[in-house]
């Protein structure tokens, strides 16, 4: 490719729909509304993922057609996780003992409505390009990282070579073990993932990636290529979901959007509940509704298809699992289990053997011939 040509997936992600004008003619909107949502958070859908809506309203359409709903001011947080507080360096997120997550690029394919960044993703001054040298320093300069979860904004939105002098720095740091990518774009934009790009990503194993699919119709013929090109390059894929009402908030949908997940290679990892972000609440679910989902996926389907359902902490408390109760009661005898299909069953306890008190030796015990039988 010459010098100033953009590939096919540049090409395509500068057809998208970027302008309230735009949004509004093709999902027949009116455009002053799209202009005040645009005036608070981003907006931009590719054609590609405009391509999968079927209807006005569908689970495709809510992901990324602008709402009057995201200007509601009853509730959510602008920085709901506190992420800014764990916040060393701008381009460093330093929450847990030994991995960070370092924010490398400031836009999308595609805005989520409801991503827990919407302060901050799109916006360049605040995850400017200046930073990526500072996170590089503060991660040399702290050998207890050991793994780095490379985000944005979308990592994958950089060009090859951008994201590859980021790669090969991170690799050439020790005591960096693993390094790992979040990315939407092989739902958003499964262009992206070409040939080129999979032979620089595989020079920097161990390399994980984190997609992000929360509804079976998001897995096309389109992003099964892409998805199995990573694959065979040897990169492990996990599926990040989050539950939104009316996208993926019933069990069936979500059983079928994990197992078609496993049919191209991609482990479901976590289904988060929606965080407590400014201007999404019209996403969030009742916790119970998560728990029903979690308990209509696991015995219902394979082991494999069933992830974490967690909750990232408001306040900065980090993910914390939330599993049905199936431990009904525990004794000294035995424990009480309920399985997926409510039944209840008995596991013995392993007897508790009392410690033996350790008696003190006897003097021998001579026993004349008299005595004797």
């Amino acid at each position: 490719m010459k010098k100033g040509e953009m590939d096919d997936w540049q090409q395509i992600l500068q057809r998208s729909l970027r302008t309230p004008e735009e949004i509004a003619e093709h999902f027949g909107l009116e455009v002053e509304a799209v202009r005040k949502i645009a005036g608070a958070f981003k907006i931009q859908i590719t054609p590609y993922y405009a391509s999968l809506i079927k209807r006005k309203g569908d689970p495709i359409y809510r992901q990324v057609v602008p709402d009057l709903a995201e200007l509601a001011e009853n509730s959510g947080e602008d920085d709901p996780l506190e992420e800014d507080l764990d916040s060393p360096v701008p381009s460093i997120v330093h929450r847990y003992p030994d991995r960070v997550l370092f924010l490398v690029a400031h836009s999308c394919a595609s805005y989520c409505r409801f991503c827990t960044r919407k302060r901050k993703v799109g916006d360049i001054s605040k995850i400017h390009p200046r930073y990526i040298e500072d996170g590089i320093n503060y991660i040399k300069e702290h050998p207890e990282v050991r793994d780095v979860i490379v985000s944005g904004g979308d990592p994958l939105i950089l060009s090859d070579d951008r994201l590859e002098s980021i790669l090969s720095q991170l690799r050439s740091i020790p005591h960096v073990e693993i390094i790992r990518i979040g990315t939407r774009m092989p739902c958003y934009l499964p262009q992206r993932i070409t040939e080129e790009l999979v032979s620089i990503l595989k020079k920097y194993h161990p390399l994980y990636m984190n997609v992000h699919f929360n509804h079976p119709d998001e897995i096309t013929p389109e992003a099964a290529r892409a998805l199995n090109l990573l694959a065979d390059a040897g990169i492990p894929l996990g599926n990040q979901t989050v539950l939104l009402k009316g996208v993926n908030d019933d069990v069936e949908t979500m059983r079928k959007l994990m197992q078609k997940l496993l049919t191209v290679r991609v482990r479901p990892y976590y289904i988060y509940q929606a965080d407590y972000v400014r201007g999404t609440d019209h996403f969030r679910t009742t916790v119970e509704k998560g728990l029903e989902i979690y308990q209509g996926l696991r015995g219902w389907t394979s082991g494999l298809a069933v992830p974490q359902y967690v909750i990232d902490a408001p306040g900065g408390g980090g993910k914390i699992p939330l599993i049905p109760e199936y431990v009904q009661s525990i004794s000294d005898e035995k424990v009480v289990l309920r399985n997926y299909a409510g039944e209840l069953f008995v596991y013995p306890q392993v007897v508790k053997t009392p410690k033996r008190r350790r008696s003190r030796p006897q003097p021998p015990c001579f026993v004349s011939n008299s005595q004797r039988i």
